[in-house]
């Protein structure tokens, strides 16, 4: 059988997406390649966040056309979140481009390749047509629920929902992933219970609002939201030993999500708040629907549920009309906050947004250096909260060898610290007290407290 290689660009649902899409190949008799020079199949699983990934998606199939021409038999494609803006573009722009397939369609992607192969003949190429298919499909939030799980993996990612109904103004995503679709909680719960039994030990649960998963679906239950109603099922699953969630907004914080910090064991004590900016005026162009100072008192019930959590967030600078008086009210926040570290873009014009046609762009080398000038004050803060962390002893997921160094074993702390140490492999997956002896940038060094 051929063998795919999928090149995944973006966040992690793009490389759950990825994960879903290479299942299903593997199921058909498929075969995973080590390279794209291996492969029969390739396929760009695309972001269209910001212009520089597509930018690279586009380089990238460009390049592989060439490949193509010198080699008919080689099937390549789009998918994602590109391949849904674009549609047929794509197609144009990359003549050999074998399919375009939108975000609702992964679970297409396995049919269309067969189709592809079926219909192969060299000597009637330009008979041969691009599949492309962008359409919306009902039900679709529900096909992404299968997993490629190596023997040793300890930890997975879970698609909840999909869409997006909170139509920032920088952002693409609601029309490139559509409205907002939310999976059953006891599909869920049984898709985790059986990662459990694989192995699994820690979830990150996947949307694009996640905190606000299931308010059109489903009811509120003893004051609890649909998304916290699922925090706390999870909470039951035994062998599970940490939950993580990602990416939520700001006004998806209600007070019973808020309490589950302080009540569920498995909760992990990191989480993701987006700011986006820290100028009330720039908020309300991006169409935030919180200010400054919510977000402050967010952040201040958050730390008061629960001590010692470690806050990241995203940050965008040069949003058009950004002023020098605004890009200090961001700073200003950012120090106030002490995030533990931040994700901070420069902003990038995105087709049908509403702030693409906004006035007063901000000049490049003025994104540039307020750009690096907030990722020294990150800097700063990341280097002084590693301090504070020396000498102390944490608890470790240990998910196996070091991407850097095989012979040393990695975990994350509760906090998401990324921290490596010495050790066996027979401990992947158990958890263990280390202390933290060193740090490098956002990386800790540690000692196992126990004898290993």
């Amino acid at each position: 059988m051929p063998a795919f290689f999928i090149k995944t660009y973006g966040c992690q649902m793009n490389e759950r997406d990825s994960e879903q899409v290479a299942t299903q190949l593997r199921q058909r008799g498929y075969t995973a390649a080590n390279s794209e020079a291996e492969a029969d199949v390739v396929l760009l699983n695309t972001c269209s966040v910001r212009d520089m990934a597509e930018q690279k998606a586009i380089a990238k199939m460009q390049n592989l056309q060439g490949r193509k021409r010198k080699n008919p038999g080689l099937v390549i494609g789009f998918m994602g979140c590109m391949a849904q803006s674009r549609g047929g573009e794509l197609a144009t722009l990359i003549p050999k481009v074998d399919m375009v397939v939108g975000t609702q369609k992964y679970h297409k992607v396995a049919d269309y390749i067969d189709q592809l192969f079926a219909r192969q003949n060299p000597d009637m190429d330009s008979l041969r047509q691009p599949i492309v298919d962008t359409a919306e499909e009902a039900g679709s939030q529900n096909t992404i629920k299968d997993h490629a799980l190596t023997t040793s993996q300890v930890t997975a990612f879970v698609s909840i929902m999909q869409g997006c109904n909170m139509h920032c103004t920088f952002c693409i995503v609601p029309s490139t992933r559509g409205a907002e679709r939310s999976r059953p909680i006891n599909e869920i719960v049984a898709e985790v219970r059986s990662l459990v039994t694989k192995g699994v030990k820690e979830v990150t649960l996947l949307g694009q609002i996640v905190n606000q998963y299931g308010r059109h679906e489903f009811p509120a239950v003893d004051g609890k939201t649909p998304f916290t109603q699922l925090l706390y099922a999870l909470e039951e699953i035994d062998g599970l030993e940490r939950i993580r969630f990602t990416s939520p907004h700001p006004i998806g914080y209600k007070k019973d999500l808020i309490q589950a910090f302080r009540e569920l064991k498995k909760l992990c004590e990191h989480i993701h708040l987006p700011l986006q900016s820290g100028s009330d005026r720039i908020l309300k162009a991006m169409h935030r629907t919180y200010t400054a100072d919510k977000y402050r008192r967010l952040v201040d019930e958050i730390r008061a549920a629960s001590p010692g959590i470690a806050i990241t967030t995203d940050i965008i600078v040069g949003f058009p009309g950004e002023t020098e008086e605004d890009y200090q009210a961001t700073r200003k926040l950012v120090e106030d906050v002490r995030f533990d570290n931040a994700f901070i873009f420069r902003y990038s014009e995105r087709r049908n947004t509403p702030a693409a046609d906004y006035p007063d762009k901000v000049a490049e080398e003025i994104k540039d250096a307020r750009n690096k000038d907030l990722l020294g004050v990150i800097d700063v803060i990341a280097e002084q909260n590693a301090t504070d962390l020396m000498g102390k002893t944490v608890e470790i997921l240990v998910e196996g060898p070091s991407k850097t160094k095989a012979s040393r074993l990695m975990g994350r702390t509760r906090t998401n610290k990324l921290v490596i140490f010495e050790g066996d492999n027979r401990h992947r997956g158990q958890i263990l007290p280390v202390k933290i002896i060193d740090n490098t940038a956002f990386t800790f060094y540690g000692d196992p407290v126990i004898h290993l």
